[in-house]
């Protein structure tokens, strides 16, 4: 989305534009998704997440900076949903063995997400994408999977530009280190037919 059209929706939003926050779901909201779902690692959170995400956007329009930059803006939304869904699941957890058996089990049928990752080489990318510490997740999926700059990734991330040019470097180290380790049993067990 260019500048001037971004400006030009950020002064539509604040007046309480339906038509601006249409335009805005319809560029960012495939992007939004696929960050949450590989955050958090389920499609169903990722949605609800999602949600979350639009309703604050929707809830503080009439508040953005006339100069917001509506990408940035609303990963860091995501990314704080994100965080507060974690810590929710901590207090959940903690008393989760008094609620086994209250909710039926069953799962819908794969996402697109889920069905791209069907292959094997997706499933071992997300398998070690998903192993990563959260801090080099977020790093990756923004700036290599997103294509955000580093300086629009640290402020989402509320770090230095210098802070997040050295997460995605650890990160692409880990996750090739940890890509390199899943194949050496494989490596192994393949020795073991073939001789």
């Amino acid at each position: 989305m260019d500048r001037e059209l971004e400006l030009q929706l950020v002064g539509r939003l604040r007046t309480g534009d339906p038509a601006a926050f249409d335009v805005v779901h319809d560029a960012l909201n495939a992007r939004l998704y696929n960050f949450l779902a590989r955050l958090s690692n389920k499609r169903d959170v990722a949605e609800d997440l999602l949600e979350e995400t639009w309703l604050r956007l929707v809830t503080h329009a009439r508040r953005l900076r006339p100069d917001t930059r509506l990408g940035p803006w609303l990963f860091t939304v995501a990314r704080h949903v994100h965080a507060s869904y974690c810590r929710s699941r901590l207090v959940e957890d903690s008393h989760a063995g008094d609620l086994i058996g209250l909710w039926p089990q069953g799962r819908p049928g794969p996402s697109p997400f889920e069905a791209m990752e069907a292959d094997e080489t997706g499933r071992r990318l997300a398998a070690a994408l998903a192993l990563l510490p959260l801090a080099y997740r977020e790093a990756l999926l923004l700036v290599v999977v997103e294509g955000m700059r580093h300086s629009e990734a640290a402020d989402i991330c509320g770090v230095t530009t210098e802070a997040m040019r050295q997460r995605v470097s650890r990160a692409r180290a880990l996750l090739a280190r940890r890509l390199t380790d899943s194949e050496v049993p494989r490596l192994t067990a393949l020795k073991e037919v073939t001789t």
